[in-house]
């Protein structure tokens, strides 16, 4: 597996609170997300990554969860269309800024809606969630695109799942051919042979953890699942993200790594 070397990351604006969350955690303390967000892009940093630090975006509350907007791979970058109408004009943004890095960007058009938080990488192939925010079009526009690049595809429906915004929430590839998962996502799929590391039921918001390089970045707060990628020889960086918690983000939410 190739090592990633850059990441797009933005930071959280100061109406981060105003943005769309389906979660009931109180409302987010903007100094504190801004100090969890600098210290997620030290671990970045920590992980050999470059950084392009976009600046704060006001017009959109949700624009820090820059995943959302595109898929980048080492053979071509899609803008998403975002699900939620009001996540839009993100998308132009992040057009603008891949312009300076890639050419040739392709994107997802209407009828399709997609979020890139649906959208898991493992080696060469791709798992695409079917979600509330992502729909059977933009799933298909997707597999299409990927496969012209050589890309294998599956789709998984969680739409029956209402507690899983993103199928990232419940998945992660982690590299050596493993898959991190809840156990409420392991019967939709045979995950194609890849070995299947599930978290504890009480520690599901762990699964979103993020495998850069030599390092997983995970959520502080969840020994048990600490545990168990340690034990794999994993090294891990505990990471406190509580304020981007409370507006339905996750680690993998707040970057592109390419």
């Amino acid at each position: 597996m190739s090592k990633f070397q850059n990441a797009i990351v933005r930071p959280p604006a100061a109406n981060f609170a105003d943005g769309l969350t389906t979660v009931d955690l109180g409302k987010p303390v903007y100094q504190r997300a801004l100090e969890q967000f600098e210290k997620y892009c030290q671990a970045l940093e920590q992980c050999g990554l470059s950084l392009t630090r976009l600046p704060f975006e006001v017009h959109y509350p949700d624009s820090t969860f820059v995943e959302d907007t595109a898929i980048l791979t080492s053979r071509g970058t899609i803008l998403t269309r975002p699900g939620a109408p009001s996540r839009a004009g993100e998308v132009e943004s992040m057009r603008i800024a891949l312009e300076e890095i890639v050419p040739n960007i392709a994107r997802i058009v209407e009828p399709g809606t997609l979020d890139g938080g649906d959208i898991c990488k493992a080696n060469g192939h791709f798992f695409i969630g079917i979600s509330e925010r992502t729909n059977d079009e933009g799933a298909r526009q997707l597999a299409a695109w990927l496969g012209g690049l050589g890309y294998t595809s599956t789709c998984i429906d969680i739409r029956g799942l209402s507690d899983i915004l993103h199928l990232k929430s419940d998945l992660a590839f982690i590299g050596e051919n493993r898959l991190v998962v809840t156990k409420k996502i392991v019967g939709l799929d045979d995950y194609l042979g890849f070995e299947l590391l599930q978290v504890d039921k009480a520690e599901d918001y762990a699964a979103n953890c993020v495998h850069i390089n030599n390092y997983v970045l995970i959520v502080s707060g969840y020994p048990k699942f600490e545990r168990q990628l340690q034990e794999l020889n994993y090294q891990t960086i505990a990471l406190d993200i509580s304020e981007i918690e409370k507006m339905d983000g996750g680690l993998s939410c707040l970057s592109l790594c390419y």
